[in-house]
């Protein structure tokens, strides 16, 4: 028996809940089935399926079909996942919305590299009244959004839909392939789509806070982008240099040994909106052309930048959240270059028992949502909050 096996359906080490939780092994004989049979009975609203890369995502999906009656059903492929022990991979983690105080609805957003944004508008924009009007006794809610990792249409996505929401905040992630970036999948309701992304609209009536984390500060060392392929996020030059060249020098690495470990050690972020956001590298073509996981473009001003102590900015950012009270429940996206930096830091252990002890859920991702913007080296989510108020 292991740590999963322990814990209840829908309780972690603190105690009970706002969602229902299981997960599962990908070699168990039926996972899905156990998953199925740990989150209990519901009913459910939605269920979101993170689901490891390392498992046959179709077949999965094919069988999820008749598991959670008159639920929406979510899922996507991963990067690595977070369940009830922290960070972990070859699993698959289910969240599971209760009925009675969740209400949602799911827009498929599908041909992103031709998508016509504003009839995608209008249907936000009728979709969010409808579920309000239908749910009125439900005063809060959120939208969460799962994205193609390797559509290059976040930044499209993301801008268009966060405005069509009005006050209702929105986050989500870019789904992974591990550290393949070769195959990244989304699924709703048993139909496997690709150059696709999922909005899931929210109602509860649980308060919510929607957040996003980093760790990474800004230095004086800026470059420019003088020469970019927007479309492909490419970076073709830097201070009129070769790209790869250029950032090497001036971050003392040697182009020959860029890679996740070293683009994660050495972020570059942009400023914008009053705030900075990563803008994470990564890979380096033959051509010595820097391939960013975000938007780019030509005279973008960039910033090397620093990572904080990744465990302890996590513990301290979560703790901000459990003031005065701890939520009841914390969804999350964390990209893959925090993994990997932790990793490299030897931190892997401790931000795990970070999470687990905060009761976060979530996959390893791609790239992050947060309002209108899709940042990287980030965490993103939702913490919901009992109404009932904390007691001095």
């Amino acid at each position: 028996m292991d740590g999963r096996d322990i814990l209840a359906a829908g309780e972690t080490p603190t105690g009970p809940t706002a969602l229902r939780y299981a997960e599962a092994r990908i070699d168990d004989v039926d996972p899905l089935r156990s998953i199925a049979e740990r989150l209990g009975a519901g009913p459910f609203s939605l269920v979101l399926l993170f689901v490891s890369s390392e498992a046959p995502f179709d077949n999965l999906i094919a069988a999820s079909r008749d598991l959670w009656s008159g639920a929406r059903v979510v899922a996507c492929s991963t990067a690595g996942e977070i369940g009830a022990e922290g960070y972990t991979d070859g699993h698959i983690i289910a969240a599971g919305f209760p009925r009675e105080d969740f209400a949602a609805t799911c827009l498929s957003v599908e041909d992103l590299s031709n998508l016509d944004v504003r009839p995608l508008i209008d249907r936000v924009v009728t979709t969010q009244i409808d579920l309000s009007q239908a749910h009125a006794e439900m005063e809060h809610g959120f939208g969460f959004l799962l994205i193609d990792g390797l559509c290059l249409r976040e930044d499209v996505v993301t801008a268009a839909i966060a405005p069509a929401l009005g006050s209702t905040p929105l986050f989500g992630g870019s789904a992974g392939d591990g550290t393949a970036f070769e195959n990244t999948r989304i699924a709703l309701d048993g139909r496997v789509l690709q150059d696709a992304a999922v909005l899931c609209l929210v109602r509860t009536r649980f308060r919510v806070k929607v957040f996003s984390v980093d760790h990474i500060r800004p230095t004086e060392h800026r470059m420019v982008v003088t020469g970019a392929d927007p479309a492909r996020r490419r970076v073709k030059s830097i201070n009129a240099e070769p790209a790869a060249r250029e950032y090497g020098r001036i971050t003392g690495l040697d182009p020959d040994e860029m890679g996740p470990f070293a683009f994660a050690a050495h972020p570059v972020v942009v400023r914008l909106g009053g705030s900075h956001h990563v803008r994470a590298i990564q890979r380096v073509t033959d051509e010595g052309e820097l391939v960013f996981f975000s938007a780019i473009d030509e005279g973008m001003v960039l910033s090397v930048a620093e990572p904080a102590d990744i465990a302890a900015h996590l513990d301290a950012s979560l703790q901000r959240l459990s003031d005065p009270q701890p939520p009841a429940a914390i969804l999350s996206c964390d990209c893959l270059l925090r993994r990997i930096e932790a990793d490299q830091r030897q931190a892997g252990r401790a931000i795990s028992d970070i999470l687990s002890r905060h009761g976060v859920r979530g996959f390893s991702t791609y790239g992050e949502q947060i309002g209108s913007l899709h940042v990287n080296h980030t965490m993103t989510g939702v913490a919901l909050y009992s109404t009932e108020e904390p007691s001095c």
